[in-house]
Parts: structure tokens; sequence; C-alpha cells
């Protein structure tokens, strides 16, 4: 198994580390061409905005859905989220998304950066103690589609969720040195594509 990190801005060296301490090969995605290669897809958290006009700018919106299709596993954290869903409430003028997951997702749900926090979620799959959430910015799914599994809810609003072999989740599970969301997605989300 072969896991790429998109790497063009944002949080993608500690999904790199996570999925290495757990001993699976895995690249750093800069181009397109690179896609062919890997079972997995992780669009890391950073700045959706950015993010998107970096992956325009390199060709990845094509590329990306041409590879889910073909059986390319994706997993969206945080600006990931937002990138991966089919509709964005109160996105910015002319942001582009993937379009790929059933979900409405907003942006900059939780405030501003000075809003970040840390919670305890029961991640549902995952054995052992709950797993804490680290929220930066972060979006919540405002709404899921009738094939999607909510995966953790905070306060009432869903901050993971799974469809097939795609999966979403407004906080960072690479920043909290527990790997089990990682394991998660390797066993269930691209075991299944």
């Amino acid at each position: 198994m072969r896991i790429g990190v998109l790497g063009l801005q944002g949080a993608f060296r500690e999904h790199v580390m996570t999925f290495e301490a757990l001993g699976v090969a895995t690249v750093v995605v800069r181009l397109p061409e690179q896609l062919s290669d890997i079972n997995g897809l992780v669009i890391p958290g950073g700045e959706s905005t950015a993010i998107g006009k970096l992956m325009m700018a390199y060709g990845f919106y094509d590329a990306i859905r041409q590879q889910h299709g073909a059986g390319m596993a994706v997993w969206g954290t945080c600006a990931g989220a937002i990138l991966v869903a089919h509709e964005v409430l109160d996105a910015v003028p002319g942001q582009e998304t993937l379009g790929i997951m059933d979900v409405a997702v907003r942006r900059n749900a939780y405030g501003r950066q000075v809003d970040s926090f840390e919670a305890d979620l029961d991640f549902k799959h995952l054995e052992g103690d709950a797993f804490r959430g680290v929220f930066i910015r972060a979006p919540w799914i405002e709404r899921v589609g009738e094939e999607v599994e909510v995966l953790a809810e905070h306060d009432g609003h869903i901050v993971a969720a799974r469809e097939r072999d795609m999966m979403a989740t407004a906080f960072h599970p690479e920043l909290t040195g527990d790997p089990r969301v990682h394991r998660f997605f390797l066993d269930h989300v691209v075991a299944s594509s």
C-alpha cells in the first residue's frame, strides 16, 4: 500500500510522519502524475482557498477526480474536508471543490484562529479512549447524503464522516500523536476502494 499526501500547502508533513510511523509507504504529492502510483490521497488542513488555487494552477482537480474514479481513496482533513465536499456553505466567491463526497461543509464554522480548541470525540469504530480532536479554524459538516456514515460529532455538529472510499474530518488527527484515525483510513476507507 502507498499513500499520498497533497503537499501544496498546509499540514502535510505531519500526515506523512504519522503514516510512516505506521509503516506505510508515503509520498508527498506535488504533481498530478504522482497520483497514479498511490492507493489513497490525503488532502490536508491549511487554507482551503490557497490549496484550491494551487490545485487549479497545477491541474489537480481533474486528475484527482479521475484517479478517484479509478479506485483511489480520498481523505480531506479540515481545509481538505471543504475541498472534497459537494457543497460549501459560506464559500469564498468562485471557490471550487472536487465535489466528490455527498456532504455540505460550513467553512470556518467554529470561528477564527483564536477560537481554535481541542475536544474529546467519540469516533465510531475506534477502539480505546475518546479521540482528542484538534480544531483550528475548523469547518463542520452540516448535511450528509444517504450513503454517508457519520463517524463523530461535537456539540451536535458532524465533524467526521465517511462515504465508501472517501473520508472527511473537520479536525486535525495528524497533530495529536494518536494514529488511530490514520489506521482507520487505511483499514476501512482505502481497503474499500
